[in-house]
């Protein structure tokens, strides 16, 4: 049927040409089109009745050239989806001259790999409602260079709420407005070593992301031990500051014991060293009362670190330090020069703040994580007894307790379904020396409400 073409998209023609007949030329035609690009991974192809009257072949003869190609990988099939290009990379038809295209990472079905909030649930009518008021209300001046610790309007809302919320004991002069934890990590960072400071002590499990930052400041980061009772802060050593996740333990999920609160907080009183609390989910509290700031027990020892990653979305880049009163001018001048934040996202999110909104999206949010927090337990249990779903009673993750020598292949096994998932050694602090026990860090907040069921199905489908 050479000459023939179908219009598959937009000045995309396909001619099935050859000498093996209307199926070979047409599978040949339609693997050349992927093979070069003209179709794009994801590319959703006609029905094989379309595509046979358009091409005037038979319904059969395209059939099986689409049967054949998702054999070999460059279509796939699925009910109620149709028949669509592969997202396996593509590589340049030989002879054109062109470099193939680097191969890209296979994008997984799904992913509960904690630290994300549901972004499909972000609130963008409030917040839209929130950045018109807050700029028409904005003062000419707001739209300068301004005061590095950031706008007094968003100092003022954060003030109040963290008082109210988190027992917070501060004021507007007291906060920094930064551009994420990550970017008050590298400010304190960068303060601490100019005071002297060598090492920050740090959790036994944690984000590495965040030693990482510690290290390019030029600070050490051992580990604190962990034990039954959570992280143990009795023997910090020689460290100038100590970097924690008091309320609840990223990624255990337990909150600092209140002996070991008290007993940090007096040793810092006596060795003037200085206390990082990093709240990053303070808000979602479940089957117990808040635990409250650590920094409400003495704010000239703590720098209260928070942000609204998780309560809102990370691509905001919108956190706050609460500083001891002595660190404020070095912090703002530091932090100065690095870079700053916009200016309308920290008006618009004093304004969400100050309306209510803020406080109706968290009470919405805590109510659907809680759900999947619930379903996820009682999947666990019903699908995988001999697997202990833990540290659920806060936050927006779970640790599910494996048999012992089981994670390496779980975390494998999900992989090859298609599902995003790290395990606790993921986590772990390369310097810990606690018997490694096998875990999954399940982040139950991360998939939209339309993919949360084929997570969690997912999930089951590979514990052991």
């Amino acid at each position: 049927m050479s000459g023939s073409r179908a219009t598959l998209g937009v000045d995309l023609h396909l001619e099935p040409a050859g000498t093996g007949g209307l199926r070979r030329g047409l599978t040949d035609a339609l693997r050349d089109a992927v093979r070069t690009g003209r179709l794009a991974p994801g590319t959703r192809l006609p029905s094989s009745r379309s595509l046979a009257a358009d091409l005037g072949i038979a319904r059969n003869t395209v059939a099986d050239a689409y049967a054949d190609l998702v054999a070999e990988g460059w279509l796939t099939a699925r009910q109620g989806s149709g028949t669509r290009v592969s997202d396996r990379a593509v590589a340049a038809q030989q002879g054109t001259g062109r470099a193939p295209r680097r191969p890209e990472a296979t994008r997984p079905a799904h992913s509960l790999v904690p630290g994300t909030p549901d972004l499909a649930s972000f609130p963008r009518a409030e917040w839209l409602k929130a950045a018109r008021r807050a700029l028409a209300a904005a003062p000419y001046d707001a739209l300068g260079y301004g005061d590095p610790r950031g706008r007094p309007e968003l100092r003022a809302a954060l003030a109040g709420y963290l008082a109210r919320a988190r027992g917070v004991r501060t004021d507007p002069e007291t906060i920094v407005i930064t551009a994420g934890f990550s970017h008050a990590l590298r400010v304190l960072g960068t303060v601490l070593r100019a005071r002297g400071v060598r090492t920050v002590a740090v959790e036994s499990y944690g984000l590495d992301v965040h030693r990482g930052l510690l290290h390019a400041a030029g600070l050490a980061t051992p580990p604190l031990p962990y034990d039954e009772l959570g992280t143990d802060t009795t023997e910090p050593g020689d460290a100038g500051a100590v970097l924690l996740t008091p309320a609840h333990q990223f990624p255990m999920g337990t909150p600092l014991h209140p002996d070991r609160r008290a007993a940090l907080v007096d040793r810092c009183r006596r060795t003037g060293a200085l206390i990082l609390e990093d709240d990053y989910d303070g808000e979602f509290r479940y089957d117990r009362q808040p635990v409250g700031a650590l920094q409400g027990l003495d704010p000239d020892r703590v720098a209260y670190l928070g942000t609204a990653s998780k309560s809102l979305a990370p691509g905001l880049r919108l956190g706050w330090m609460v500083l001891p009163p002595a660190l404020v001018d070095e912090v703002a001048s530091a932090k100065g020069t690095l870079h700053s934040v916009g200016v309308l996202d920290q008006l618009t999110l004093a304004e969400f703040i100050t309306s209510g909104a803020y406080d109706r999206h968290v009470r919405s949010a805590r109510l659907r994580y809680r759900r999947r927090r619930d379903a996820l337990a009682a999947a666990v249990a019903d699908r995988a007894p001999r697997v202990r779903v833990t540290g659920i009673a806060a936050g927006l993750h779970a640790v599910l307790r494996l048999p012992p020598g089981t994670e390496r292949s779980v975390v494998q096994a999900a992989a090859w379904q298609g599902l995003a998932l790290h395990g606790l050694a993921f986590h772990r602090h390369p310097e810990a020396v606690a018997e490694p026990v096998d875990a999954l860090v399940v982040g139950y907040g991360t998939p939209s409400d339309s993919a949360w069921g084929g997570a969690l199905e997912a999930l089951c489908r590979v514990l052991p």
